[in-house]
C-alpha cells in the first residue's frame, strides 16, 4: 500500500465520522424503481381523460375570464388518439418516423450540449473553488447569467456566430443550439461542483497537506470524490436544461431538424386535431427523460468513486 493510498485512507476515516448526509442511498430492486415512473405516467393519463371527461368542451368561465382551458379534440385530444396519430401518414413517412427522426437530431445536440455544459461548470467549479477571489467576483455573474432570457439571447447567437469561422469552415446552425443549450447546463453543474468541492472537513484536507499532498493531489483523492453526489444530480438538471435549450433554440433560430422546429410544423396543423401536436410536445419530454436515464447510468459507475464529505471552508 503506498503512502498516498494510506494517507486518503485516513482522511476517508476522519471525513466519514458523522457524515451520513452526502452517502448514496440506494433502496429497492430495480423493479421498484421502475414501477414509481410507470405509476406516475398512469396517474397523469387518468387525469388526463378525466379532465376530458368533466370538463366541458367549451371550458368554464368565471365573470368572462376562462379558469379551465376548451377539452374539444382541437384543444384537448384523447390519450390514446395521441397515440393512434403516430401511424398517420406524414408526407412520404408516417408522424412516429417524423418525430424519432427529429427527436434523434435534438437528443445529438442535447448531448453534445450537455458535455460542453458540464465541462465549462467543472472548470469553472475548480477555479473558483482554488481561488477565493475567483469565486467572489465571478459567482455573482454566474447566478446573474441565469436571468436572461433564452429567447432573446438565442438571435444574438445565431448572428455572432455567423462572422465566425472554425479552422476555415463557416459556423453552422446547429452549433448556435450547442452554445445556446450548453448555456443552461453549465449553472447546475457549476454550482453543484463547486458545493461538492467545498464538502471535505477541513481536518482531512489538513491531514492531507500534513503528509506532503498538493492542491492536485487533494483535489483527485479527496474533493473530486466527495463532489461526486453532488455533481450527479446537477448533472440530472443539466440534462433537463439541455433538452430544454435545444428545443427552444430550434424555435428561436429557425434551425429545421428537430423536434422544436418540428412541434412549429403542428401547431399550425392543429386546427382540426391537436393529437399530432401532443405527440411531438410528449416527444420532446420523453427526451429528457431519456438524457436524464443516460446520467443517471454514470452513477453506476462512479458511485464506487464517492466518498461522503462535510460542508466546510477548507479551501486549500
Amino acid at each position: 500500500m503506498t503512502a498516498t493510498s494510506t494517507v486518503v485512507r485516513a482522511a476517508e476515516a476522519v471525513e466519514t465520522q458523522g457524515a451520513t448526509a452526502g452517502r448514496f442511498a440506494w433502496r429497492g430492486g430495480p423493479g421498484w424503481r421502475l414501477l414509481y415512473p410507470l405509476a406516475a405516467f398512469a396517474l397523469v393519463i387518468g387525469l388526463w381523460e378525466l379532465i376530458k371527461a368533466v370538463v366541458p368542451a367549451n371550458g368554464v368561465s368565471v365573470g368572462g375570464q376562462r379558469v379551465l382551458p376548451r377539452t374539444t379534440d382541437g384543444a384537448l385530444p384523447h390519450s390514446w388518439a395521441v397515440l393512434t396519430v403516430l401511424g398517420e401518414r406524414d408526407g412520404k413517412t408516417t408522424v412516429g418516423a417524423t418525430l424519432l427522426r427529429t427527436a434523434s437530431f435534438t437528443l445529438e445536440l442535447s448531448l453534445l450540449a450537455l458535455a460542453v455544459g458540464a465541462v465549462v461548470g467543472i472548470a469553472l467549479a475548480v477555479l473558483m473553488q482554488r481561488f477565493s477571489f475567483v469565486e467572489r467576483g465571478l459567482l455573482p455573474y454566474v447566478i446573474v447569467s441565469q436571468t436572461i432570457p433564452l429567447i432573446a439571447l438565442a438571435p444574438l447567437v445565431a448572428g455572432w456566430g455567423g462572422k465566425i469561422h472554425i479552422a476555415g469552415q463557416p459556423w453552422q446552425p446547429w452549433m448556435s443550439i450547442v452554445v445556446i443549450a450548453s448555456y443552461l447546463v453549465f449553472f447546475p453543474v457549476a454550482i453543484g461542483t463547486l458545493r461538492g468541492l467545498q464538502s471535505p472537513a477541513t481536518a482531512s484536507v489538513e491531514l492531507l497537506h500534513s503528509c506532503a499532498a498538493g492542491w492536485w493531489a487533494t483535489l483527485t483523492h479527496l474533493r473530486f470524490p466527495a463532489a461526486v453526489p453532488h455533481i450527479l444530480p446537477a448533472l440530472r438538471l443539466g440534462a433537463a436544461a439541455a433538452v430544454i435549450g435545444s428545443v427552444v433554440a430550434e424555435i428561436s433560430t429557425g434551425t429545421a431538424g428537430g423536434i422544436g422546429r418540428q412541434i412549429i410544423v403542428f401547431s399550425q396543423q392543429s386546427t382540426g386535431n391537436a393529437a399530432r401536436l401532443y405527440a411531438a410536445v410528449i416527444a420532446a419530454a420523453l427526451l429528457g427523460v431519456v438524457l436524464t436515464a443516460l446520467v443517471s447510468a454514470l452513477e453506476a459507475v462512479l458511485r464506487r468513486y464517492a466518498r461522503p464529505g462535510h460542508t466546510s471552508g477548507a479551501r486549500r
